[in-house]
């Protein structure tokens, strides 16, 4: 039951492409919760998405941007300023290593794909950030928000150069927050989410065997992305104002385990 949390609230969400989108999930709780939405993604992204299906479900706006282009991020925040003047909250849910597509492998990386994953998925986040704050475009005491995965901080085989680049993120928003809490009272956080099965997600090599392997690991099992969704229209309302510089995890209690009793059983059935 919503309970408008976010009445009155505005913000744009980067990176919804289907329902499967932990992004399109955020903006269907955000705009149950009263705020104003406004959508945005890659062009080919949203070629090859349903964004159009949310935007009429939500009543958003769907502006194309590529969210490494500095020009495309500044025409989207001129897009949203025009229709809500400054804004409360932003998502950033994107994420694309060619590395990853291409199977390459962890110790032969092709270097210039390197950097495009570290572009798409967290350069970017330091850019649309660097342009609200230089624009003053962020409502005082503000929340801004990005994905991130349990691999930044700890070795998962075959998530490839995707773990360097949620790393990456998770400092900006460390380091930002910084900046934008003493400008504006502005806060910044990453949530670092179960894995979970996106468009993105199952891209990664091995990705069920990783669903599988949180789920036993963890004692209240994967968080879901509606679970996610409810955790993001938490930290963009004014119930977590002084919660910032943070990497919050929504996993289920994963990232404090060892082993657990059902990793025991499954690899000794018969105990």
């Amino acid at each position: 039951m919503a309970n408008n949390l976010l009445k009155g609230k505005k913000g744009i969400i980067f990176g919804a492409l289907d329902s499967n989108s932990i992004a399109w999930k955020v903006a269907e709780a955000a705009h149950a919760e009263g705020a104003q939405i406004m959508l945005t993604n890659a062009a080919v992204a949203l070629r090859m998405g349903e964004i159009n299906v949310l935007a009429e479900k939500i009543g958003a706006q769907v502006i194309p941007a590529d969210a490494t282009s500095m020009e495309e991020l500044g025409a989207l925040l001129d897009a949203a300023e025009a229709e809500f003047g400054k804004i409360d909250f932003v998502l950033h849910s994107i994420g694309m290593s060619p590395n990853v597509r291409k199977k390459r492998a962890y110790t032969d990386l092709h270097y210039d794909w390197l950097g495009k994953t570290f572009d798409v998925s967290a350069i970017s986040f330091h850019k649309i950030m660097q342009l609200l704050y230089q624009r003053d475009l962020m409502n005082e005491w503000g929340s801004i928000l990005a994905l991130t995965y349990v691999a930044a901080q700890r070795t998962f085989s075959e998530y490839n150069d995707m773990a360097d680049a949620k790393a990456l993120l998770e400092s900006f928003a460390r380091s930002f927050g910084y900046h934008f809490g003493k400008k504006s009272h502005v806060r910044v956080n990453t949530i670092s989410q179960s894995p979970t099965p996106t468009t993105a997600g199952t891209g990664v090599a091995g990705f069920d065997k990783m669903l599988s392997y949180g789920e036993l690991m963890s004692p209240l099992g994967n968080a879901t992305a509606d679970d996610c969704a409810k955790y993001c229209v938490m930290m963009f309302s004014d119930y977590t104002k002084r919660i910032t510089m943070q990497n919050l995890f929504n996993d289920g209690g994963f990232s404090s385990m060892g082993i657990s009793a059902d990793m025991f059983e499954h690899f000794n059935p018969e105990g």
